[in-house]
């Protein structure tokens, strides 16, 4: 499906900047990004899109579905399309790789904590703080 129709599907009227900052979501090989990614991206291609009008449309695009914000410790809010799948996250601390992951064991245990408290689960979002192993291991190279 193309941008314009994906726009319309989701109730906003369809613009430049709105299908420009959804091609760029798209096509990048990052999955999440941040307001300040986009408009990056945005003017390595040349477009004159300010970068208040990023921040407007992906909180549109939040708010209509396309998207869903992750708001990462230590860092800022990073946007990724909403496939409807869910998944978790490893977050590295020092470079700040996001990595996501599905474990079907972690997801059953989630559900029977719910339960054993008497919670219906509305959402959850499960967020691992790490080292990744390129910086474990440009640690290890800077004490020796």
């Amino acid at each position: 499906m193309d941008q314009s129709q994906q726009i319309k599907d989701a109730g906003l009227k369809v613009t430049v900047p709105r299908v420009k900052i959804l091609n760029i979501l798209q096509t990048t090989d990052q999955r999440h990004l941040s307001a300040e990614d986009v408009y990056k991206e945005l003017l390595a291609a040349g477009e004159d899109i300010g970068l208040a009008t990023v921040y407007r449309v992906l909180t549109q695009f939040e708010a209509s579905g396309l998207l869903c914000r992750h708001h990462f410790e230590g860092g800022q809010s990073v946007f990724e399309l909403d496939h409807g799948g869910h998944h978790d996250h490893l977050v590295c601390v020092k470079c700040g790789l996001i990595v996501e992951f599905f474990e079907q064991v972690i997801e059953e245990r989630q559900r029977a904590i719910a339960e054993q408290n008497g919670f219906k689960i509305e959402h959850h979002a499960l967020v691992i703080y790490g080292i990744c192993p390129n910086c474990q291991q440009q640690a290890k190279t800077q004490s020796r």
